[in-house]
């Protein structure tokens, strides 16, 4: 696999063209939320497409509209702009069944502008329904037309034919050379509640606007990843939707946008939780908390907005005795202020993330575990059940990411959840574990002489 860079394509237009579902269908996954309504897409969403043997980096843009400065259709726009600057090729949207809009003819002004090779793809033309519309399209002086359909695949062959000649030839020795020994970009879900600054974290680290923010909650809708490198390291953030109590979300496209956000959580290595330090560990930032260590990820919890806090030492010693009570399955787990709109304390928050992904990974050797286990037994053994004894015989580790273990003994079933949670404390404490979700499964070794 070569290094050369992706060629960058950016679908734009104006809202509800299709964009997000040309998207979906280039890059092979629904990861841009599709709606009826106009509009739902606010931030640039990027993704690795392929068209044939044709390999892309494309990024799905926030429909273009005429809004007030300052605005957030303003600042959606501003994204939308920043993608056309960084693409090779634009790929603009039109409506084939609606025809022409004034937006549509605004925009490609817009676009021929930026001095960058322009596609223009009439969508919606399913069959032959939208394609005599389509031509209307010859106004617009971003040359010939192109019906296709999004949502059924229809007209991608012609998409292939157009978008070839920007696409360098082949290395002959490509096939031969060795893939990079680099590794994969660490995996980092960004989430919380609605207006936890987020986004604002996202920009500050990455050291640029990527991100649509302002004072309106929730103005996140889609995961965004982001491609960066932090020390020499790679480096993939997710931005995520705010998470809001279940009860309280009942709009169809914030549905989308939670099952979006969760299904972040669960492609994640490292989750860092942003909780704002004004108001900490509501309810909601517990449920996610416990989400996120159900579903095995390693957790780190941000304190932001800490330029707000006066009194500092009291409300991080609060903020740590809070933590330790609330959250007991992620004991030890790494409490970080920062201000993610100014920058104190996201170095930090990126070592404990780095600190949080070790311990995940974390192997501990079968002879250690055991010797482990024979101090726990010998200092408080199991309890006896209907007057008899529970044995515990054997440890081992079964896996990482995270770490997990077996332990084989007898009557290992009718162990009392207290002295289960006696041992994964052990094991957290002896191995240095801090934070990391354990998991511990019991098996009952059979009995030979039990008759078959």
């Amino acid at each position: 696999m070569t290094d050369a860079p992706f060629v960058t394509l950016a679908v734009v237009g104006r809202p509800n063209v299709g964009k997000s579902t040309l998207f979906n269908r280039l890059v092979g996954k629904r990861l841009a939320l599709v709606d009826d309504r106009p509009g739902v897409t606010r931030d640039r969403r990027e993704g690795e497409g392929r068209l044939g043997d044709l390999t892309f980096r494309i990024v799905d843009t926030a429909g273009l509209e005429s809004a007030v400065d300052g605005s957030l259709e303003a600042r959606m726009r501003l994204q939308t702009e920043s993608a056309i600057a960084e693409a090779d090729v634009i790929l603009f949207m039109v409506d084939g069944r609606a025809g022409l809009t004034a937006d549509d003819e605004r925009f490609a002004e817009l676009v021929r502008k930026s001095q960058r090779p322009v596609l223009l793809l009439a969508n919606k033309a399913e069959g032959r329904a939208g394609v005599d519309t389509a031509y209307e399209a010859y106004r617009l002086g971003l040359g010939d037309p192109m019906p296709i359909s999004a949502e059924h695949g229809e007209g991608l062959g012609d998409l292939y034919d157009a978008l070839k000649p920007f696409f360098p030839e082949p290395d002959e020795d490509e096939d031969d050379e060795e893939e990079s020994g680099e590794g994969a970009p660490l995996r980092i879900a960004i989430v919380g509640r609605p207006n936890a600054g987020k986004s604002t974290l996202v920009n500050n680290l990455v050291g640029s606007d990527r991100m649509l923010t302002g004072p309106e909650a929730g103005i996140t809708r889609d995961s965004v990843s982001v491609d960066w490198e932090w020390r020499g390291r790679k480096v993939r953030l997710v931005d995520t939707a705010g998470l809001r109590r279940k009860a309280r979300v009942v709009d169809k496209l914030e549905k989308l946008s939670v099952a979006d956000a969760i299904r972040s959580i669960k492609f994640a290595e490292v989750v860092v939780l942003l909780l704002d330090a004004t108001v900490p560990f509501e309810k909601q930032d517990l449920s996610i908390a416990d989400l996120v260590e159900r579903e095995g990820r390693a957790l780190v919890i941000g304190l932001n907005k800490w330029d707000l806090i006066d009194e500092r030492g009291p409300a991080l010693a609060n903020a740590r005795e809070a933590l330790d009570r609330l959250l007991p399955q992620v004991r030890g787990c790494a409490l970080t202020p920062l201000a993610g709109e100014t920058g104190e304390g996201v170095d930090r928050l990126m070592a404990s993330v780095v600190k949080a992904h070790e311990v995940w990974n974390r192997r501990v050797p079968t002879a250690a575990l055991n010797r482990w286990l024979e101090v726990t037994l010998e200092r408080h053994p199991p309890p006896a059940v209907a007057g008899k004894r529970i044995k515990l015989r054997y440890a081992t580790q079964a896996k990482a990411r995270p770490p997990s273990f077996i332990i084989f003994g007898t009557r290992t079933s009718e162990l009392p959840t207290s002295y289960v949670r006696y041992l994964v404390n052990g094991l957290r404490e002896t191995f240095d574990l801090p934070g990391a979700p354990i998991r511990v499964t019991f098996r009952t070794a059979e009995n030979p002489y039990a008759k078959s």
